[in-house]
C-alpha cells in the first residue's frame, strides 16, 4: 500500500472513529462504552497492520478527548485493542481472531490497565472490575458491528489489496 492510500485510510478510519463515537455511545458504569471506535480498531487491524491501528486508535481517542466527546480512559482501552487485534490477526491471517484480539485486549488487559491510569491521570481509585463490564460490552458490541461491516465489504478494492499486500 503506497503512503498516500495509507494516510488517507487512516484518515477515514479516524474520522469514522470520532463521529460515530459521537452518535453510538452509551454509559456503563464509571465509564462510557464507545463501540464504533472498537469497529473501527478491528478494521484498521485487519486493513492497515497493528501499527497502524494502534495509531488510529490513539488519534480517536485524542480528538474525542478534545472535543469533550471522551475520557481519558480512551487511550489504554482502545490502543491495547488494537495492538493485539493487530497482531492476531497478522499471526493468524483470519479475521474472527482480531475481534477476539480486539475483546481480549480491549475488555480485560485496557480494563486491568486502566486502574493505575485512572488513579494517576483521573484521581480514580476503583478496583479492575469497575472497568471490566463496560469494557468488555463496548469492544464485543463493537466486534459485532465488525462483523457486519466486513461481511458487507469483503470483497472491495481496498480489503483485497490490504490482504494481498501482507
Amino acid at each position: 500500500m503506497n503512503r498516500t492510500l495509507l494516510l488517507t485510510t487512516m484518515a477515514v478510519f479516524i474520522a469514522i472513529g470520532t463521529l460515530g463515537s459521537q452518535f453510538l455511545w452509551f454509559p456503563t458504569g464509571i465509564a462510557k462504552a464507545y463501540p464504533v471506535q472498537h469497529a473501527v480498531n478491528v478494521m484498521a487491524a485487519v486493513t492497515l497492520g497493528p501499527i497502524p491501528a494502534v495509531t488510529i486508535a490513539f488519534m480517536i481517542g485524542l480528538l474525542r478527548n478534545l472535543l469533550g466527546l471522551g475520557t481519558l480512559l480512551a487511550f489504554p482501552g482502545g490502543m491495547v485493542g488494537a495492538l493485539l487485534a493487530g497482531y492476531l490477526y497478522r499471526w493468524t491471517n483470519k479475521r474472527t481472531f482480531a475481534g477476539i484480539g480486539e475483546m481480549v485486549g480491549t475488555g480485560v488487559l485496557g480494563s486491568l490497565l486502566s486502574v493505575p491510569y485512572a488513579k494517576v491521570l483521573m484521581g480514580s481509585s476503583v478496583g479492575a472490575f469497575a472497568f471490566l463490564p463496560g469494557f468488555l460490552v463496548s469492544s464485543v458490541t463493537g466486534a459485532i458491528i465488525r462483523l457486519f461491516i466486513i461481511s458487507r465489504v469483503k470483497d472491495a478494492p481496498l480489503m483485497r489489496q490490504s490482504v494481498s499486500n501482507r
